[in-house]
């Protein structure tokens, strides 16, 4: 890669250590802000599945 690029490898070594992430450092970022979106949306969806049970249970009790 070095040579198709024109430089020395010891160029190419060094960009990279100082500028090239490994992907599991992307990859572990990417998880973590997953993790504190779907911390975010829990509270809501914990609510809307509580008022749905509530209308549920109101709803069977009036079929009966």
């Amino acid at each position: 890669m070095a040579a198709r690029l024109g430089i020395s490898k010891y160029s190419l070594y060094e960009w990279r250590k100082r500028y090239g992430k490994p992907a599991a450092v992307v990859r572990d970022a990417d998880q973590a802000a997953e993790v504190r979106r779907l911390k975010r949306e829990l509270p809501r969806v914990t609510e809307e599945r509580d008022i749905l049970k509530k209308a549920a249970a109101y709803f069977a009790k009036d079929a009966k």
